[in-house]
């Protein structure tokens, strides 16, 4: 009887313990909750959302996003801005732009000096620029001695001086299956027959240069090279590697380590911008030689996965689904930040760096942000240096009132800082010029009339009111191709298009619509209706946007219905538009161009009869068609004059031209927005280059504080809710341990 009642007071000593814990750790639960949220509350002097790894904090890195892959990272065959934002900083051309200077400026890159230029008569006689004799300009380089290529295992020697990683076959290559496999890397010297083997592949045809074309036309030798190249791949096996150093140029020339010219047929002035783009990058054949080895384009060890450069910057990491990463090159030059600006740019604090040693930053880090609010928060979060302004944070970034377009409040507060810039580039809304309703066709009576059809559509069509409506005011009416900032352009009432606008007290006003309804009873169409017929005029808009029914395009529908006309939007797929284009078959479209350069050439060759879509079998630039006589005479002899008085006369006249034949019924000049948080420094928009990241700077600490500041963590939830759980979990624990010590003594009496 004695060991059966211990028994019993054992288990019900043991049950008692257990529950006492349970309630012990239920009690306890509230407790803990409100020492971790102490804790945190210790440590809440640091970020907790920061998505930068840790070992990052405090390096002078500048972070920035992409949306799309790039698709080439060769510099022989990118012709992309998005491409460019990456390659121009790692490639080194001979020429560059002054980072500060407007108008822009061409100043030596890689060179000791400008490029000396020679003009030639076709029996080798020296003339001048002017001498109507000069058969062929001689372009003669200097390089800069000592200029190191970056750490690439191309250059990679072993003891006996051979190249490392050189191999047969794929299997002897197999050991490397990605570019961070090798180990070993190695330098050496830019020299001028670099520069050379590059051009040579820009030629070579199987790279599909975009560029070929058009540099054939000037470059000595260029499409006999391009034959060569073809005819000796004829003997090799898909994907060998042809060194391109083995076959002459005529145009081309190495004198020694240091020099090098490169001759071109007639004069082409606008050859010295191309001298800046990254087409003209140097190109050590070791690492054409290096990425067309056995096996390496399977395991995507290629050079247009991984560039390989003199410039400022060297990519080191590429995994356009997540990071692209580029780091500071060890052997870079001696560059230096420019002494010198445009007016405003010091009191602007950009000239606080000059004189410091070229590249300010360690690294910039680009993540893949495919969506555009997820990037607009991590900037407000400090987590992004730069952005640009989506439509959804237009109004919380910027306001508008009769000053013009400014910082919002919030903005200023956060002591953000705005680059605005009217971009080098024109969209417009062209016509078809050889469509029978609207274009240049027929007889001279028939031509009149099409032309006061376009031009009432001019009038009618509100440019200014899309900008307003669409673009959150980004951009400002065209009067004709050229963008501001380049010479040629027109400011006031000179450069006004008469036949849409008309100067009213110091501005551009647009013509009536009644001038408009009066323009379409002279074309044969009152209130849009054909004359004749009594038929309802309808005309079609080609797009790759879809069929109609968004608001641009139900917008569009209401600019034609003022004058009555029926606009039927026809939504196609790019390759379908892109051949409707080049054999005609379109009648309005829209299209854009971005500069190549700072030159009127490069905006009014879009209108020169030759570059026609049709005649060049869809080459051309020239999307309308366009094919005026005495435009394309003027153009002729503009096009390779230097920047001058009679120049400019003769764009005038060009101007005049296009403005009363209107291929284009409206074109607009984007304005670039660009948000930079208080601590990026030097920032600057320029309108041409890409190759501008040597030049930013930022302050870590200013960045790490803000950081901080801007994203404290909320911690009276977790504290709230801790209060709650203690609250109700007092009165079970106190009623809990009362039924406990009921059953103690009950227990006790029965043992008893």
């Amino acid at each position: 009887m004695v060991k059966k009642t211990t028994t019993i007071f054992r288990q019900s000593l043991g049950q008692l313990t257990q529950r006492t814990e349970a309630v012990i750790r239920y009690a306890a639960l509230p407790v803990i909750l409100l020492s971790g949220a102490s804790a945190l509350l210790s440590g809440c002097g640091e970020a907790w959302n920061n998505p930068h790894p840790e070992s990052e904090q405090g390096q002078n890195i500048i972070y920035s996003s992409f949306s799309e892959r790039p698709k080439h990272l060769d510099p022989a065959r990118s012709y992309s801005s998005d491409e460019g934002r990456f390659i121009d900083q790692i490639y080194d051309p001979p020429l560059a732009y002054h980072y500060l200077r407007r108008p822009y400026e061409l100043i030596p890159n890689t060179l000791t000096k400008m490029p000396e230029i020679r003009y030639l008569a076709a029996d080798g006689r020296e003339v001048s620029d002017s001498d109507a004799d000069v058969a062929f300009s001689v372009y003669q380089f200097e390089l800069q001695p000592g200029i190191q290529y970056q750490p690439h295992p191309a250059f990679a020697v072993n003891e006996q001086g051979e190249y490392r990683y050189r191999f047969d076959n794929a299997t002897d290559s197999a050991a490397y299956q990605s570019f961070d496999d090798f180990s070993e890397t190695g330098s050496r010297e830019l020299v001028a027959a670099d520069y050379v083997y590059q051009i040579k592949r820009l030629a070579d045809p199987t790279l599909l240069s975009p560029v070929r074309g058009l540099l054939s036309e000037y470059i000595v030798g260029m499409s006999e090279f391009s034959a060569a190249v073809t005819e000796q791949r004829k003997n090799l096996q898909a994907g060998e590697w042809l060194d391109l150093r083995a076959l002459p140029f005529a145009g081309l020339e190495v004198q020694d380590d240091h020099h090098f010219s490169i001759r071109l047929k007639g004069k082409y002035p606008q050859f010295s911008y191309w001298l800046a783009f990254h087409f003209f990058a140097p190109m050590p054949w070791e690492a054409d030689e290096f990425y067309h080895q056995p096996g390496f384009a399977d395991r995507n060890i290629v050079l247009d996965w991984h560039p390989i450069g003199s410039g400022p910057f060297m990519m080191t990491r590429n995994d356009p689904n997540e990071v692209i990463i580029l780091e500071r090159n060890p052997n870079y030059r001696n560059d230096f930040y420019p002494q010198d600006g445009a007016d405003g740019d010091r009191e602007a604090g950009l000239l606080q760096a000059a004189g410091q040693r070229l590249p300010l930053l360690d690294k910039a880090v680009y993540r893949l942000e495919k969506e555009a609010i997820p990037l607009w928060t991590k900037f407000l979060q400090g987590y992004y240096d730069r952005s640009g302004i989506s439509s959804d944070s237009f109004d919380q970034a910027v306001k508008i009132s009769s000053d013009g377009i400014g910082l919002s409040d919030e903005m200023r507060e956060k002591g953000v800082t705005l680059e605005k810039e009217v971009v080098l580039g024109t969209y417009y809304f062209g016509f078809n010029m050889l469509d029978p309703v609207l274009g240049d066709t027929g007889t001279e009576e028939e031509r009149e009339k099409k032309r006061k059809l376009r031009q009432a559509i001019a009038i009618a069509y509100d440019q200014q009111e899309a900008i307003n409506i669409f673009y959150n005011g980004r951009g400002e009416v065209a009067m004709g191709p050229v963008p501001p900032g380049i010479f040629g352009y027109q400011s006031g009432e000179e450069g006004i298009n008469p036949s849409v606008f008309e100067w009213q007290q110091d501005k551009a006003v647009r013509r009536s619509l009644d001038d408009a309804k009066k323009l379409l009873i002279e074309a044969g169409y009152p209130q849009g209706r054909n004359a004749e017929s009594g038929e309802p005029l309808v005309l079609n808009l080609d797009t790759t946007t879809g069929g109609g029914g968004s608001a641009i395009q139900n917008w569009m529908i209401k600019q034609f219905k003022k004058l009555g006309i029926q606009l039927n939007i026809r939504g196609t797929d790019y390759n379908r538009f892109k051949d409707k284009m080049s054999t005609g078959n379109a009648q309005m479209f829209q299209w854009g161009w971005l500069a190549d350069y700072p030159d009127a050439e490069n905006f009014l060759f879009l209108l020169y009869g030759p570059n026609g879509q049709v005649v060049s079998g869809g080459s051309g630039v020239n999307s309308t068609n366009y094919n005026n006589a005495e435009y394309n005479r003027l153009f002729e002899s503009m096009k390779l004059m230097e920047n001058s008085p009679e120049r400019m006369e003769i764009i005038r006249r060009m101007l005049e031209i296009v403005q009363r034949d209107m291929p284009w019924a409206s074109a607009w000049h984007p304005h670039s927005y660009v948000l930079n948080n208080h601590w990026v420094q030097n920032a600057r928009a320029h309108g041409i280059s890409k190759s501008i990241l040597k030049y930013l700077d930022v302050d870590e600490q200013a960045r790490a504080q803000a950081q901080n500041q801007w994203n404290q963590p909320v911690l009276w939830p977790l504290l709230l809710v801790a209060l709650l759980l203690l609250v109700l979990a007092v009165p079970g624990v106190i009623a809990f341990r009362r039924r406990q010590q009921r059953r103690v003594i009950t227990d006790q009496g029965v043992q008893g």
